[in-house]
């Protein structure tokens, strides 16, 4: 197809967008409601194009292209559009730029400042101040400075299908609200954080525990522990100012240690951990006719959404806790009983790429490191302290760096600290989605057959297709696998298992586009491009690891043969498995 853009003829595809269109070519149009594959509901009226013989500007991102079309991007009439329709968003926003979580990286600071826009034009026509809601444990909504984009509302419904937010009220009174704004602690909402990714404002961010961390690094009677999670690796660097997609795993580590972390342990450690368990459960139930299929327990906005709206579905959960919550756990029993120190002067802090985290570390549960030492050091309830004391998103300690003067790009690659720091390339891939279906397999498959796998690598399971499908040989006994990622996804592997009509036995769910390395907690921004890149490089840390196979680390044998003897047993049940909560919608 032949159209005209800013006098220039050029061939673009039928069917496109004219914002697709101009793309093509090279020329970017603002917006801040367009978010690709997801939403473009044309709110906020910034992507303004001018056509000939249209009577108006045209919104290129829901406008299709048309044979002969002549399209001009930066006509005076244009761009004085654009600019007074960002004034009228900004005579409501705070403008407190120098307070917010995303000064220096707001779309709409940015755009501002490309458009010239250096004072105020319009007054403010809100008329009430509009409170924080802060009932989340993992995230915080300001609505001032809300610019009823939509993109918060389209990835909690379209993506997760969860539906938590949306539009309320009418002309000025319109906002972003949950149900009889009961605060999003009180709705479903599963703390994924996708909401607070794709805001182009600080109008949803992660509840931040950094000055309690401070606080903790800086008192002289406090072990305080660090672990990181795999997706950590990959998305660090870039909120550094590194290329999308840098493996920095070393300089991570040394930047922790200049940070004042006592320890610095490795997420990784617990995953290869997690596996050892899970592939024993899974196992267990295929020779035991247990409940089938089992389904992944890694990821605590799908846990949480199950707990919504599957609770019939609950009993198919892996009994096993994620790997932050299992290393909280050998961190405050095993660790401490190793090392000597009081458990009640140990500190966790879990560096995560998710939100959900901060809410899964306070899961009333999640306290069986308090209950192994209880009689045993005759602990009060007023002493009570649970596995994990604080979970940072990778935003949160990108601060923490920037804060520190940390010049992370020139930083001397540094190992982790042993024995927490020990791990496999199969405790590496569960940042990516498939990545934990892989690791299991890896396990599952020798300990099963008793031979040794050939080819550490399932193919399958990887990629970044909605849901994955596999089938695995098991000594004989062929077993069909699935993997999803987003809970839209999940929603329709959980309503086949409703039915009776899953043919799967092992299922992998996670909550993020992309697994892990898409969470909510990740540099903004985080598109498909990007995890892509992330994904890359998940899985070269993967290739290049001597050990790739969770049950071949030494320090996880060394932890089974000194302290919880088997996969499995009492002890193991005790500290590393958890239960669920049926909790309505």
């Amino acid at each position: 197809m032949k159209i005209t853009i800013n006098h220039q003829p050029v061939d673009v595809k039928d069917g496109i967008t004219i914002m697709e269109a101009c793309q093509s070519v090279g020329i970017d149009i603002p917006s801040l409601c367009f978010l690709k594959d997801i939403s473009s509901n044309a709110s906020c009226g910034i992507c303004v194009v001018e056509v000939k013989g249209a009577r108006s500007l045209l919104r290129s991102c829901i406008t299709k292209v048309a044979e002969g079309m002549d399209i001009l991007t930066t006509s005076p009439r244009v761009l004085e559009a654009r600019k007074v329709n960002v004034e009228l968003l900004l005579a409501n926003h705070p403008q407190d730029c120098l307070q917010c979580d995303r000064n220096l990286n707001c779309e709409l600071q940015r755009l501002s400042f490309e458009l010239g826009i250096k004072e105020r034009h319009f007054v403010r026509t809100r008329k009430k101040y509009l409170p924080k809601d802060e009932t989340s444990l993992s995230l915080v909504r300001d609505p001032e400075k809300c610019i009823l984009c939509g993109r918060c509302v389209a990835v909690c419904s379209d993506m997760q299908s969860v539906n938590a937010i949306d539009f309320s009220g009418r002309g000025l009174n319109t906002s972003i609200s949950t149900f009889f704004d009961k605060g999003l602690g009180a709705t479903y909402c599963t703390n994924c954080g996708q909401c607070s990714l794709v805001c182009p404002t600080g109008a949803i961010t992660e509840k931040t525990s950094v000055p309690q961390v401070w606080k903790e690094i800086l008192n002289p009677e406090k072990m305080v522990l660090i672990q990181t999670a795999p997706a950590v690796r990959v998305g660090i660097g870039e909120a550094m100012g590194m290329p999308y997609g840098s493996l920095v795993t070393g300089q991570m580590v040394a930047g922790l240690k200049r940070l004042g972390f006592s320890k610095v342990f490795d997420t990784n450690f617990a995953a290869d951990l997690t596996i050892m368990e899970e592939a024993n459960e899974l196992m267990q139930r295929i020779r035991q006719n247990g409940v089938l299929p089992m389904i992944t327990s890694c990821s605590p906005g799908w846990i949480k959404f199950a707990e919504h709206f599957f609770p019939s579905s609950l009993a198919h959960l892996s009994s096993c806790k994620s790997p932050q919550q299992m290393f909280g756990a050998i961190a405050k029993t095993f660790y401490a009983e190793q090392t000597g120190i009081d458990p009640r002067k140990i500190v966790v802090v879990s560096v995560m790429p998710c939100t959900a985290k901060k809410y899964e570390a306070r899961r009333p549960e999640m306290d069986d490191a308090f209950h192994y030492w209880k009689e045993k050091l005759q602990l009060s309830e007023e002493e009570h302290f649970f596995d994990v004391d604080y979970a940072l998103t990778t935003r949160e300690l990108a601060r923490m760096f920037k804060e520190s003067g940390i010049d992370f790009q020139h930083l001397l690659e540094e190992d982790f600290d042993q024995p927490l720091g020990v791990s496999t390339g199969a405790g590496t891939i569960f940042g990516a989605t498939g990545g934990v279906m892989e690791a299991a397999l890896r396990t599952a498959y020798e300990v099963m057959t008793g031979r040794q796998l050939k080819d550490v690598e399932f193919l399958s399971v990887r990629g970044m297709k909605g849901i994955k499908e596999a089938e695995i040989d098991l000594d004989g006994r062929k077993i069909k696998v699935a993997v999803a990622h987003t809970l839209k996804n999940a929603r329709f592997l959980l309503e086949q298992i409703q039915a009776g009509i899953s043919p799967y036995t092992f299922v992998e769910i996670m909550t993020c586009p992309g697994g892990c390395l898409g969470g909510g907690g990740q540099p903004i921004p985080t598109n498909s491009e990007i995890r892509e890149k992330r994904a890359a490089s998940i899985y070269r840390e993967d290739e290049r690891k001597q050990i790739r196979k969770s049950h071949e680390n030494p320090e996880i044998q060394y932890l089974y043969e000194h302290f919880l003897e088997k996969p499995l047993s009492e002890k193991s049940h005790h500290l590393l498995h958890t239960h669920y909560v049926e909790r309505g919608c």
